[in-house]
């Protein structure tokens, strides 16, 4: 095999290395050909069936080699042989030769490819398992990639030969037509008053419009295809139905209302979702209070001699569903009907890609979108059902304080939560699986959290599994297997909350009956356009995912809201590329873009710039002085890969870097920019100023000092 490997290799070679050392190129080329055109063209007169074989076998040969040229040498097919003969030549010539370079990639690369960058091509790879034909057809018609790099590519997949010839043959004759009538055009030109002919004009009118042309065709057939069996109203009473009242959902409302379209929104527990109930809100709420009580423990730092107060555990969790209720009239039915949006409480149910049944009522309308959240995870631990364990959305119950609280999963949820209770007087264990806290985000940024925690009392029980749980003698407790040694650990608590992730709701609505694919995350599979296997129905938020953040599902309705109802004209592509962050701890960490442990995986050139908190005036002032501004950069470029922010107010500090990033402004720009003495925003400056003193000009500054130096005499 070894061998026969080599062998093609070298034919290859030696055939790409003659096509540049004779400079057949320049054969290649609009000039040459004009020139010799009249030659040409008695060639193929006198000789058709060798004229048209020669051509045959050199587009052939061009296609399998991946050879520059093949749009020109259609053009040259409809110049030469006309519109029939040449479409008759190039369509078969080209799906020749496009399999002829499939199979060379497939026998030469594949194994190596797979072994070395299997994981890249998975998309390829599930887009062939789960459309087969359809999906190659999707790139022949309108390619996303030029066509050498799609013959390459599915030599790297599993399918079929056969597939990929007659699927490339039906592809690619649309536009292999447009060429050719192209060049047809220009064969015939004798002159430059020739170029305003109808015909001529027509040909590029054709060129530039059958992209948007085969679009369209593609859409409609994809259409026709995932319609199958449905039967599609003969009108709408609503433009849009959206499935949810949480961040993602209530936006799109509001988007569909502001642009005056007839929504519905359906919403079966509270308005506001997770974020404004049980996420958010309550734990920020949750936290405030929290900090109070670590403020007046280290009231000594401040000044104080003493300083006291007593914790109302049950008056603190009143208080969160105080400030729940303040915020609810943002959410409320009652806002959203002023605003036009029609909003119905019950349990919805998609009975077909154009109706909801909810109420015993059945709505129709052209576009839907699912906004309906997630739900925290219960792991499978052995008598974890029979502890009455909370979540992150049944903590707020709460009115009798645990004088132990056992957190599963180390993650945001977990560390802020752990950290509030403990602040409240809860003696706190955090058991993680990892062997640290907050594992998306850099270590250094994890082990200030984890210093953070245990300073205020929280022990953490890092690389434990935890194995089961029992109740002995009354007494509540976790067994936990240490991962390193294989020792076990018995934590006894008085209340455990698990916080060891979220999962999408993706039930009970209609997902199974029409068929909606899931990913392997369990989240609900949407295109670049965020809408699903159905054109008209979009997802948004924590049921699709991928991030699992009130800010990001506001951001992806913007895009789904508008692409329902104006999809027909234009769609938007959902843009992820500035996405912050943030775990409100305290210190908090907040980042948006790369980090550096991202970096790293993905290979990614880059410089690290780093100002430290301890520096900076204001965060002195206000014992505040840990953490720091990590900005990563394009080695000698200025241009922001990432941000890391540990400290206080990192979450509102990270704002100026996510505008920098979102409108491509470096380094320099924010240290040109005043920041207000003494603030901690000045972090910010302080850290594009380590930037440009490590990109000083230094040969520059030499003569500088010379110049200096001559001027003083």
């Amino acid at each position: 095999m070894k061998s026969a490997k080599l062998a093609v290799v070298l034919v290859i070679a030696a055939l790409v290395v003659a096509f540049f050392v004779f400079d057949l190129n320049q054969y290649l080329n609009l000039e040459a050909l004009k020139a010799q055109q009249t030659a040409l063209e008695a060639q193929v007169s006198a000789q058709p069936l060798f004229a048209a074989a020669v051509f045959f076998a050199a587009y052939v040969v061009a296609t399998a080699l991946s050879l520059p040229g093949a749009a020109l040498l259609t053009l040259i097919g409809g110049a030469l042989f006309g519109l029939g003969w040449g479409l008759l030549l190039v369509s078969f010539a080209s799906t020749l030769g496009a399999t002829l370079a499939m199979l060379i990639s497939r026998f030469l690369l594949r194994d190596w490819v797979m072994r070395r960058f299997g994981r890249r091509f998975k998309a390829i790879n599930r887009g062939v398992e789960r459309e087969g034909a359809f999906y190659l057809f999707a790139l022949r018609l309108v390619p996303i990639f030029p066509f050498f790099l799609i013959n390459l590519a599915m030599g790297l997949t599993r399918l079929p030969a056969r597939t990929f010839w007659w699927v490339s043959q039906l592809g690619m004759l649309p536009g292999t037509l447009v060429y050719v009538n192209a060049g047809r055009e220009l064969g015939q030109l004798d002159s430059l008053g020739g170029i305003l002919s109808p015909g001529l004009i027509g040909a590029f009118v054709l060129l530039g419009v059958f992209p948007l042309i085969a679009r369209k065709l593609l859409d409609l057939i994809k259409a026709r295809r995932v319609y199958q069996g449905w039967q599609k109203p003969k009108q709408f009473e609503r433009n849009l139905v959206v499935i949810g009242a949480g961040s993602g959902g209530l936006v799109s409302a509001y988007i569909a209302a502001a642009v005056k379209a007839d929504v519905t929104l359906i919403e079966k527990h509270a308005m506001g979702g997770d974020c404004l109930n049980t996420g958010c809100v309550p734990s920020k709420a949750l936290i405030r209070s929290a900090r109070l009580a670590a403020d007046m423990h280290r009231a000594h730092h401040l000044g104080y001699t003493s300083a006291s107060a007593t914790v109302d555990f049950a008056l603190v969790m009143e208080r969160i569903q105080r400030v729940i209720r303040d915020i609810e009239p943002h959410d409320s039915i009652e806002r959203y009907n002023s605003l036009g949006v029609q909003v119905i409480k019950g349990e919805a149910r998609i009975s077909s890609p154009w109706t909801v049944e909810v109420n015993g009522t059945t709505l129709t309308t052209r576009n839907i979108i699912i906004a309906a959240g997630g739900s925290p995870k219960m792991p499978p631990i052995p008598g974890l059902d029979e502890m009455n364990a909370f979540t992150s959305e049944t903590i707020w119950s709460l009115r009798q304080q645990p004088r132990r609280l056992l957190v599963l999963g180390g993650g945001p949820i977990g560390c802020e939560l752990a950290q509030a209770f403990q602040r409240l007087g809860c003696k706190v264990t955090v058991v993680q699986r990892g062997e640290r806290l907050l594992p998306h985000e850099d270590p250094d940024a994890s082990a200030l959290v984890a210093t953070a925690l245990e300073r205020d009392g929280v022990q953490l029980l890092l690389k434990h599994d935890a194995e089961r749980f029992e109740t002995v003698d009354g007494q509540q407790q976790l067994i936990a297997r240490r991962t390193i040694d294989d020792e076990t650990t018995t934590v006894p608590f008085d209340a455990v909350m698990v916080a060891v992730g979220r999962a999408a709701n993706t039930k009970g609505y209609g997902v199974e009956e029409l068929g909606l694919v899931l990913r392997e995350s369990g989240t609900l599979e949407t295109d670049e356009f965020l809408a699903t296997r159905f054109p008209n129905i979009y997802a948004v938020g924590d049921v699709t995912g991928p991030f699992q953040l009130t800010h990001a599902a506001a951001h992806q309705a913007w895009y789904a809201a508008v692409n329902a109802l104006f999809g027909t004209f234009k769609r938007f592509k959902a843009d992820y590329r500035v996405m912050p962050h943030c775990t409100f701890t305290d210190p908090e960490v907040a980042r948006v873009g790369l980090s550096e442990s991202e970096a790293k995986a993905a290979d990614t050139p880059f410089e690290v710039t780093r100002y430290a908190l301890e520096d900076l005036d204001r965060a002195i002032a206000e014992e505040a002085a840990e953490g720091y501004v990590k900005v990563l950069t394009e080695p000698n470029r200025d241009r922001i890969l990432g941000v890391t922010i540990v400290g206080q107010h990192a979450g509102e500090l990270i704002a100026e870097y996510v505008l920098a990033m979102k409108h491509n402004l470096g380094l320099n720009k924010i240290l040109g920019t005043v920041h207000t003495y003494p603030t901690m925003a000045e972090a910010n400056k302080y850290a594009a100023g380590e930037w440009k003193k490590a990109h000083a000009p230094q040969g520059l500054l030499k003569w500088v000092a010379k110049y200096h130096h001559w001027k003083r005499g």
